[in-house]
C-alpha cells in the first residue's frame, strides 16, 4: 500500500512538468495582445517560457544603503519614534503580565478581597465573574 502511494505521489509530482505546453504570445492588427497554446496561422508569435518567472522590474528609487548618509534630522526623528514604540511595547508587556496575574488570581480564588476607597471588601461571585470576563476580553485584544 505504501509503495502505491509513493509511486502515485511521484507520478503526480512529475506530471506537472510533462503536461506543460508551449505558450505563444502575439499582437493582432488592432494592437491587442493575445496568448494561446496554438500560434496564429497568419502572424508571427513569440514563445513564452513558463518554467521561470519573469524578471522583476528595477525599482525607480534605490533604498538608502550602508554607503549612503541619511538626513540627520530624519535619523533623529526615526530614533525618537523607535524609542517611543519600544516604550509602548514595554508598557503593553507589563500590562499583559499584570492582567494575566490578576486573571489567574480571580479564577483560582473564589474569595477575592479588594481595596475600595480605603476599605477592604470581599467581591461577590457575580462581580468576580464579570471581572474575569473583562480581563479575558482585554487580554485577547491587547496581548498577543
Amino acid at each position: 500500500m505504501r509503495h502505491m502511494i509513493l509511486t502515485g505521489t511521484l507520478m503526480l509530482a512529475l506530471s506537472t512538468t510533462a503536461m506543460a505546453s508551449q505558450i505563444y504570445k502575439w499582437v493582432d492588427d488592432k494592437g491587442v495582445t493575445h496568448f494561446g497554446a496554438q500560434p496564429p496561422q497568419d502572424q508571427q508569435a513569440t514563445t513564452i517560457n513558463t518554467a521561470t518567472p519573469p524578471p522583476r522590474p528595477a525599482t525607480s528609487t534605490p533604498a538608502p544603503g550602508a554607503g549612503e548618509q541619511a538626513d540627520p534630522e530624519q535619523a533623529a526623528i526615526d530614533k525618537k519614534v523607535k524609542e517611543d514604540v519600544a516604550k509602548q511595547e514595554a508598557e503593553r508587556k507589563q500590562y499583559c503580565e499584570t492582567a494575566r496575574t490578576n486573571l489567574a488570581q480571580l479564577e483560582n480564588n473564589p474569595r477575592v478581597r479588594i481595596e475600595d476607597g480605603g476599605e477592604v471588601r470581599r467581591i461577590g461571585e457575580d462581580e468576580r465573574q464579570e471581572r474575569i470576563t473583562e480581563l479575558k476580553k482585554s487580554i485577547a485584544e491587547n496581548c498577543k
